[in-house]
């Protein structure tokens, strides 16, 4: 309603500046010209002006006033307070205006030439002035500048935007007197008059419009750069109406040339008429952009569009929005009115802007988000996106809109989480006779889980793509670590041989990967059966393709391998031991952006889920992804986000694919501690993984303490990609705020993958005991890959993890499918649970007890207890 009114009061308005103009130079040069054709078409044009401009004008623009004191009367009555003097003089020369005009009019064949006209330059500098007037205070709604310090009157009036708005909006107001004198003129009966009137017409259109778009350029120069970015790429509303303004720029410009022409006189008068139609579509597309520009504010940094005002929020945040609204009964939210209460909020905070089904309807834009999705989306809202106000409540309140939305809007349940219970499945453990066996196994995968995306249908950014490592060490005095002369293989356990039978990855490997790999065989060329590649002190076996899903329809997300070495002469088989490779595809996109598990409703990210996603990234980066892959091109993300995990490279310009993922959501999951890792990652209690196993979660550590909290990872990972001035990392960062640093200037920048937490941030000097235990690691990051604890290894040769186990899964281990099974070696090797050569056993590989520390510090004095173990 206020775009149907104010539009076309704006054309109007504006037609009565620029037509009073119009109308005392016509006269003054069918005077001069003595051409009598030319005055009476003044004549007979002004009595148009004046029906138009004076009475639909005046109508209109009450119009406007009483529909935004309806819609918000609380930006109105600022208005009207701040320039409560601006507005009486801008009526005193509307006033002037009625008075000047309606003379000017009924006297215009009674009059001398001369005082005639001193009345249309009257009539003409009262409208000049009434916009002068008006302009300031428009300009101040989108540039109140230093208003915002002072309050002051003349600084929010000649705010920074009001000289160029001054001059474009002038040059709009001659532009459209030439339009609307087309109308008139159309009708001259004499064609070679109609002529030379349009003709005359024409350059009122085109002379000011060479003013027009360098003022433009000055316009756009002065609007905040936030707000022009949020015009210009962020808010998709601003595309349309910049191309209503392009295509009616373009149109004004080239159908005007038709006027220079002789044509039919029906032609002439259908071409006027389009024109005008033109014009009030340009004004609309100028005036949306303009109030598009101000989001998420109707007060720029004042009052936001649902008539908070930013200085309310702190107080609102904490003693809630309901308890100090005026215009509602329901003052709490309590479990039992959640819904009446969310349905509140909504009429408060969001229905300035959107209806459920009609205007900017709420339900299409929430239809992709689960209850705890929407949640989030109000937790981020006008973070990332900032033509959107902050949702402003306490935590109840918020989760009483989700709700309402949800529910009430989707008619969706809500949803219970159900609690997994895998079926124990206790493994085999390899035999090791102490006494007379001449060799030690060790193997690990090198990270504690590897998850995957799971389905390429639509896009991949993990494959099945498990790595094992392994450590031959020959027995003796001096043991000796053995890479000669011998081959590692490696086999996984029956039920998963064929992962080419439940993975969709040997598919869609040749759109996503460019190759087209042999079924059952992964991006290194491995296969689950196989052998492993020496290196200079270990062995290993790139990308094998393990999945969790197995021949028996069971899901196990911790498949064992058999790992043997093998005499390369003989045959014989030196050693053997059995690993975990930990894989799992409980990605947890669903729990916000909607749609059920993949597979037998335990895992994998189903279609909805994963169109939903694609949705939600082209709409907000101007991608074709889902597009693409429903024809049968389904992208990598790596392909455009570097990832050093995977030695992507790339686009320069894009955040590197680990930054995109947290940067993004730390905004949407602010608060949420460990919560946040588990909503996404398979670390839930409960879920059907639980990947964080280590020794570590029973010290009842959590993510948080290496990672740190969301917000803090995030942080540490845009500053790296802000350092290298990738511009995305900018947006991302401006509202996050630090949770475990102080502040953002003490994050230390990372490199995801390369730079993590280090053992010895808390082992200080390999020992918790002596030297106290830290607390947490946050933001003390190794320098590169080569110091990760999974690449490193000792003077000796021996990797960290072959004693140690994996990342996350540090002996001794607990697993929720059987704690047997990710403590295989310290169970084969030493009947303990912890670190190979725990509590002095250095007899695994030495034979004999030592009586120094070898491989690293205090050994001897670390008193690991045992865990208690079923």
């Amino acid at each position: 309603m206020i775009a149907l009114i104010a539009v076309t009061h704006v054309v109007v308005s504006h037609l009565a500046v620029g037509g009073g103009l119009f109308l005392v130079l016509t006269e003054r040069k069918a005077h001069r010209d003595k051409d009598n054709s030319l005055l009476a078409y003044t004549k007979s044009h002004t009595w148009f002006f004046v029906l138009l401009t004076m009475v639909f004008g005046g109508v209109s623009g009450v119009g406007i006033w009483f529909i935004i004191s309806l819609i918000n009367p609380a930006a109105t009555s600022m208005l009207i307070h701040n320039f409560v003097f601006g507005w009486a003089i801008e009526w005193v020369f509307f006033l002037g205006e009625i008075v000047a005009l309606l003379i000017y009019y009924y006297r215009f064949d009674k009059m001398s030439p001369r005082n005639h006209m001193i009345l249309g330059w009257l009539y003409f500098i009262f409208a000049w002035l009434s916009l002068f007037v008006i302009n300031g205070i428009l300009g101040f709604m989108l540039t109140p500048g230093k208003w915002m310090a002072t309050g002051n009157f003349w600084h929010g009036f000649f705010n920074p935007s009001f000289l160029p708005s001054l001059i474009f909006r002038s040059c709009i107001a001659l532009i459209f007197a030439g339009v609307f004198g087309l109308i008139t003129g159309a009708f001259r009966k004499v064609a070679a008059e109609r002529q030379k009137i349009l003709m005359y017409c024409a350059k009122w259109m085109y002379y000011p419009m060479f003013v027009l778009v360098l003022a433009g350029i000055y316009y756009t120069q002065i609007v905040p750069a936030e707000s022009f970015g949020n015009l210009f790429h962020y808010n998709a509303d601003g595309a349309l109406w910049k191309n209503v303004l392009l295509v009616c720029s373009v149109l004004l410009f080239v159908l005007g040339f038709g006027t220079l022409f002789k044509m039919p006189k029906g032609v002439q008068r259908v071409g006027a008429f389009v024109l005008v139609l033109i014009a009030f579509g340009w004004m609309a597309g100028f005036e949306y952009m303009r109030e598009i520009a101000r989001k998420p504010y109707v007060l720029y940094e004042n009052m936001y569009s649902n008539s908070i005002k930013p200085e309310d929020i702190a107080s609102l945040n904490e003693n809630g929005l309901l308890s100090q609204a005026g215009w509602t009964t329901v003052k709490e939210t309590t479990p039992e009115n959640q819904l009446a209460a969310g349905a509140e909020i909504f009429r408060l905070q969001c229905h300035s802007c959107h209806t459920i089904d009609g205007y900017k309807q709420i339900r299409s834009r929430t239809a992709l988000l689960t209850e705890r999705g929407i949640e989030a989306q109000l937790t981020g809202q006008g973070k990332i996106n900032t033509y959107m106000p902050p949702f402003v409540g306490t935590d109840k309140e918020k989760k009483a809109l989700a709700a309402y939305i949800a529910r009430e809007i989707h008619g969706k349940e809500p949803v219970v989480r159900k609690i997994y219970k895998p079926q124990q499945e206790d493994p085999v453990i390899p035999p090791f006779d102490n006494i007379n066996d001449e060799y030690v196994l060790l193997a690990w995968n090198d990270l504690g889980m590897h998850c995957i995306s799971d389905n390429e249908k639509y896009w991949s950014f993990l494959p099945p793509a498990n790595t094992l490592y392994a450590q031959l060490v020959k027995r003796g005095e001096q043991p000796q670590v053995i890479t000669q002369g011998i081959k590692i293989e490696y086999e996984i356990q029956g039920e998963y041989l064929h992962p080419e039978d439940y993975s969709m990855f040997w598919d869609y490997d040749k759109p996503i990967f460019g190759v087209d790999f042999p079924e059952g065989s992964g991006l290194a060329g491995k296969r689950v059966v196989d052998v492993m590649n020496s290196h200079e002190k270990h062995f290993s076996a790139e990308y094998i393709p393990v999945v969790p899903y197995r021949s028996d329809g069971k899901f196990n997300p911790y498949p064992i391998f058999t790992v043997k070495a093998i005499d390369e002469k003989s045959g014989e088989v030196l050693a053997t031991t059995g690993v975990v490779a930990p894989t799992s595809t409980e990605m947890g996109c669903r729990n916000c952006h909607g749609g059920e598990w993949r597979v037998n409703n335990t895992s994998g990210i189903a279609d909805e889920t994963a169109i939903n996603i694609l949705k939600v990234h082209d709409r907000m980066n101007g991608t074709t992804l889902l597009i693409d892959a429903e024809n049968g091109q389904p992208r990598l993300c790596q392909s455009c986000h570097e990832d050093p995990a995977v030695g992507a490279p790339g686009k320069p310009t894009v955040l590197n694919f680990s930054t995109a993922i947290h940067g993004f959501h730390a905004n949407y999951l602010t608060g949420l501690d460990e919560e946040s890792c588990n909503l996404c990652h398979p670390s839930m209690k409960g879920g059907n993984t639980e990947c964080f196993r280590g020794r570590h979660t029973t010290n009842e550590l959590h993510c948080t303490e290496c990672h740190g909290k969301i917000e803090d990872h995030a942080l540490g990972l845009l500053k790296h990609e802000m350092d290298i001035y990738r511009e995305p990392a900018f947006r991302l960062a401006k509202n996050i705020q630090p949770r475990l640093a102080s502040d953002f200037k003490s994050v230390n920048s990372r490199m995801p993958w390369m730079m993590e937490p280090d053992c010895r941030t808390c082992h200080k000097n390999y020992d918790i005991k002596t030297d106290g235990y830290m607390g947490n690691s946050y933001n003390k990051w190794v320098p590169g890959g080569s110091a990760l604890y999974r690449n490193r290894s000792d003077d000796m040769g021996m990797m960290c993890s072959s004693c140690h186990g994996s990342t996350h899964a540090i002996y001794p281990a607990t697993n929720i499918y059987s704690n047997m099974r990710d403590n295989i070696q310290p169970l084969q090797y030493q009947m303990k649970l912890g670190p190979v050569g725990m509590r002095n056993n250095c007899a695994v590989c030495h034979q004999k007890e030592m009586p120094y520390n070898g491989h690293h510090r205090n050994m001897k004095t670390n008193k690991l207890n045992d865990l208690s173990f079923h």
